[in-house]
């Protein structure tokens, strides 16, 4: 059987309601099988279970005889696909790891759309809530459906369409939340014992990673919003950088709030657009070993003094770049702790136009922290109320300016340090 390794991906989320959850271009399909037998079906659980048994970075596989499960799913009779896609994911299910999933021909296709920017939704990102189990909301895209109509990160989605959503997997909720451009979707939202109705209609939404502004008035601060690791975000961060230094930016304030993350190796390119030396991060895998991410003396800003704002939304690639700058004292984060997420997957094409992710590793800090399930605190604690969090969800263009609390403290540290170095 041949493996195909995709890039590693580092997210928090397990799937993107403003479309799908991607990873970058140029995956390898094996050939589709023309029609089911149970030697096929025997195939494709096979297949993922020696991804597994091989590459999940837990050896003990939660406890689990991992043989004797193979056995047990391989000696079945399965009648239809849909019966071996069931089996597969119960078999994932053992691990207790959310992010080592199997996906169907469908969600691995709408896996892979994310990082194209065609994706059509209403414009939230979706996880599971690991003590409750209910779908709830992390993040919203601003100016699209949902941050206009006031949903907010934390509200707990109870319905799709008068579907409820106890027990429902995160790809079929996303299939009932995605449809045709111009049509609507009702979702049944909960937020701290208020329960009511959206009407959402599903359009177009272009994501581009980054969004930069210069600031001459506050001292030439370069302000730059990296919004998730796509495989075009270090494209994107570059021409950001280039331009402000081009404008004159004299230090920068890096916004990676609401940031989910992406793929590991855009959280390393920009962390070495930033910092000359030291350690980015190091990953551990099941087998042992440390494989270790360095500063390459390539930096494009190496000594210009950087503030990094970071929420409970930050997380893992984001995780991955707060923590270097943070750990090497390139920069000072402001906001909140961030989400905890120190595990890598990899993503792997499987037969018949399925794939998986599987978790892999775990990836340290410079300094040897492992964040999982604990975050990374900021350097300055800046909490905003609901009400302030909501009101720069509907209306973006607050983001980055004075009534955005946590940018004025970061803009107050940036300024000080500017008029430091100016002296």
């Amino acid at each position: 059987m041949k493996i195909i390794r995709k890039s590693h991906l580092l997210t928090a989320l397990t799937a993107l309601a403003i479309g799908t959850l991607g990873l970058a271009s140029g995956v390898t399909h094996l050939p589709q099988a023309v029609a089911l037998s149970n030697d096929n079906s025997q195939e494709t659980i096979d297949e993922v279970w020696q991804v597994v048994n091989r590459r999940y970075v837990d050896g003990s596989f939660n406890q689990n005889d991992w043989k004797s499960i193979r056995s047990q799913y391989l000696a079945r009779n399965y009648t239809d696909r849909e019966q071996v896609y069931s089996a597969i994911k119960e078999m994932l299910k053992k691990l207790g790891d959310p992010y080592t999933r199997f996906m169907t021909p469908q969600e691995f296709k709408d896996f892979k759309v994310q990082t194209s920017g065609q994706l059509v939704g209403v414009g939230f990102q979706l996880n599971t809530d690991d003590k409750t189990k209910k779908l709830v909301v992390v993040s919203t895209v601003e100016g699209a459906a949902a941050a206009k109509a006031g949903i907010a990160a934390d509200d707990i989605i109870l319905q799709i369409d008068g579907v409820p959503t106890t027990g429902m997997e995160i790809g079929k909720a996303v299939q009932l939340i995605r449809g045709q451009v111009d049509t609507n979707v009702t979702l049944t939202i909960q937020r701290e014992g208020d329960i009511r109705d959206y009407i959402l209609t599903r359009q177009k939404i272009e994501i581009h990673s980054v969004e930069a502004k210069y600031a001459p008035d506050d001292g030439g601060v370069g302000y730059i919003r990296l919004k998730q690791f796509s495989a075009n975000a270090p494209s994107e961060m570059r021409a950001a950088i280039k331009k402000l230094e081009n404008q004159g930016a004299k230090g920068y304030i890096l916004d990676l709030r609401s940031n989910p993350g992406g793929l590991l190796y855009g959280a390393i390119d920009i962390s070495r657009m930033l910092m000359n030396d030291g350690k980015i991060v190091s990953t551990k895998l099941r087998q042992g070993g440390e494989d270790i991410k360095s500063a390459n003396q390539t930096a494009i800003i190496p000594d210009k003094p950087i503030v990094v704002l970071v929420d409970g939304g930050s997380a893992s690639a984001s995780e991955i770049l707060s923590g270097a700058l943070q750990d090497n004292k390139r920069a000072e984060l402001v906001g909140v702790k961030t989400y905890g997420k120190g595990l890598v997957q990899s993503v792997v094409p499987l037969s018949g136009g399925t794939g998986m992710a599987v978790t892999i590793a775990k990836y340290y800090t410079p300094k040897g922290t492992d964040i999982d399930h604990k975050g990374i605190e900021p350097d300055f604690e800046v909490q905003l109320t609901k009400a302030q969090m909501q009101s720069l969800k509907k209306d973006s263009k607050q983001i980055g300016t004075d009534t955005d609390l946590q940018y004025v403290k970061a803009l107050e540290l940036l300024k000080t340090k500017i008029v430091s170095i100016d002296n």
